[in-house]
């Protein structure tokens, strides 16, 4: 659909030039070497890039009418349930999601109820119940532990009620699944190790390559977010496998789960810096929300980022952005939530109008450095 092709640019895909065959296909089937490398834009491009991204971002109701044809939305009900609204990335997420369905889909805001999960799977498991109890049309899932997929699957699939698993991928074999059982299920996301890949290269692009001491290696801390979360297992593993691909010795001083939490992400750097002081040349953080944690901790410790430490994170929060702009970050990578929500609800769509829908649909992240952190913070804003 040229619409869904449209939404795929707006969220930033066009400020560079990727490479990742990440989309089309499912992320477990993705590879590291895949994954090259984003063009550095100069200031002219950025412009250019940016004006792209807002020219994108102009859906015409002609292109929704061509994404929905005849389909009436108003009297649809949605169920979403989100893992947890107090996570940063995931309040722009549904906002957004929320924004196109009511918007620019037609559907009505009465008709969509959004739910927390507070971090609770027994407790989005209820809410999920009461959705398939109450006969919703559709469901949008962020689950709080993707293990608990297949059952949900089922139950959904036995209410005949199609269901789009959204930001945290259920695994391989429960997608294969859904394909070769005609269930109606998809997840819509991003490949994590594609993530994680780009938080290592934006460490060998520094002037040093990350080895800030001159020692011949790089000694790190990595704060996770849940480790029984894929997206913080290939981001933890891929970041530092860019750097060993590259050649690069690596020295894992400090580990520690943040659970996503900026407190958690400055205690935990705190620590680190305590115990390790200036042996510390990298602070890998598996999302932005630590990274802003960990920015706190370092300044507290009189670091000073992209001199004598490095700081890297996930999700291209603004305040990221205008960090990397600032010199306060060394980058982030940008965690597509405008094309990640729109596809979503595209594709639920889709299944309400009885159409074929793939199993796995990915969205590319975008690298942010300082060369085109501008253009990033203009088309968010």
């Amino acid at each position: 659909m040229k619409l869904f092709k449209k939404v795929m640019a707006v969220g930033l895909a066009s400020t560079m030039v990727l490479s990742m065959a990440a989309c089309g296909g499912g992320s477990n089937e993705t590879t590291a070497a895949a994954t090259t490398a984003a063009e550095t834009t100069t200031a002219a491009e950025a412009e250019e890039t940016t004006k792209a991204a807002e020219e994108a971002a102009e859906t015409t109701a002609e292109e929704v009418k061509e994404a929905t044809g005849d389909f009436d939305a108003s009297n649809v009900t949605v169920g979403i349930s989100i893992y947890k609204f107090d996570d940063n990335f995931m309040t722009l997420y549904r906002n957004e999601l929320q924004r196109y369905l009511v918007e620019d889909l037609g559907f009505k805001e009465e008709n969509i109820t959004i739910q927390d999960g507070k971090g609770d799977q027994a407790e989005q498991s209820n809410q999920i119940d009461n959705f398939i109890t109450a006969g919703v049309d559709v469901l949008i899932l962020n689950l709080v532990q993707a293990s608990s997929a297949p059952q949900i699957t089922d139950k959904c699939s036995a209410a005949g009620i199609p269901v789009v698993y959204i930001n945290r991928e259920p695994d391989v074999d429960e997608e294969n699944r859904w394909e070769s059982e005609g269930i109606k299920a998809t997840y819509v996301g991003c490949d994590a190790r594609q993530s994680g890949t780009f938080q290592g290269e934006e460490i060998l692009e520094t002037s040093n390559g990350g080895d800030i001491n001159g020692d011949g290696k790089v000694s790190y801390i990595m704060i996770q977010g849940d480790p029984e979360n894929v997206d913080a297992q290939y981001r933890t593993e891929f970041s530092v496998k860019a750097l060993t691909d590259a050649g690069t010795e690596v020295e894992e001083l400090f580990i520690q789960r943040g659970d996503w939490d900026q407190a958690k992400g400055q205690q935990l750097t705190q620590d680190a810096l305590t115990q390790f002081g200036e042996d510390v040349e990298v602070v890998f953080c598996n999302n932005d929300a630590m990274a802003l944690g960990a920015l706190q901790a370092i300044e507290a410790a009189g670091r000073k980022v992209n001199e004598d430490i490095y700081l890297v994170g996930v999700d291209a929060l603004t305040e990221a952005v205008q960090n990397v702009l600032d010199g306060k970050m060394t980058g982030t990578v940008f965690n597509d939530h405008i094309a990640q929500a729109k596809s979503a609800a595209d594709i639920a769509v889709s299944f309400l109008k009885g159409e074929d829908v793939a199993p796995v649909n990915m969205v590319d992240y975008t690298k942010v450095t300082t060369e085109n952190a501008q253009a990033v913070l203009d088309a968010l804003k």
